[in-house]
C-alpha cells in the first residue's frame, strides 16, 4: 500500500477512527510541528547548545507537512457542516498549525545555513 493511499484510509476512518479523531490526530501532529520548529529555530540562533537546527528544521517541516496534509484528507472525506461531531473545525484549525511548522522549519533551515557560511575574515 503506497503512503498516499495509507494516509486517504487514515483520514476515512479505517484505522484512526471517524469523527473527531482524524482532525485531532491532524492537530497534535501539527502541533508536535511547531513545538519541533521553535526548537530548531532556538537551536539555530544559538539560544539552546544542544541538538542540530538543520535536523530540526527537516524534521519539522516533514511534521508540519503530514499535519497539513491528514488535515486537508479529513476535510476532504468528512460529511456535514461544522458543528456535527465530525472533526471539520478541528481539521480548519489544524492546516494553519502545520503550514506554521513547515514556515519554522524552513526558518531554521535558512538560519542554520547562514551560521555556517563562512565570512571571509582571517581570524589569528
Amino acid at each position: 500500500m503506497s503512503a498516499a493511499a495509507a494516509l486517504m484510509v487514515a483520514a476515512e476512518g479505517g484505522i484512526i477512527g471517524d469523527g473527531r479523531t482524524g482532525a485531532n490526530l491532524a492537530l497534535g501532529v501539527g502541533l508536535l510541528g511547531l513545538a519541533i520548529g521553535w526548537l530548531a529555530l532556538a537551536r539555530a540562533d544559538d539560544r539552546i547548545s544542544t541538538g542540530n537546527a538543520r535536523t530540526g528544521g527537516m524534521a519539522a517541516i516533514a511534521t508540519g507537512l503530514a499535519g497539513t496534509v491528514l488535515a486537508v484528507l479529513h476535510l476532504v472525506t468528512s460529511s456535514g457542516g461544522p458543528g456535527t461531531g465530525n472533526g471539520l473545525v478541528g481539521a480548519i484549525a489544524a492546516i494553519p498549525l502545520g503550514l506554521s511548522a513547515v514556515f519554522l522549519g524552513g526558518r531554521a533551515l535558512t538560519r542554520s545555513r547562514h551560521a555556517d557560511r563562512p565570512t571571509g575574515r582571517m581570524t589569528a
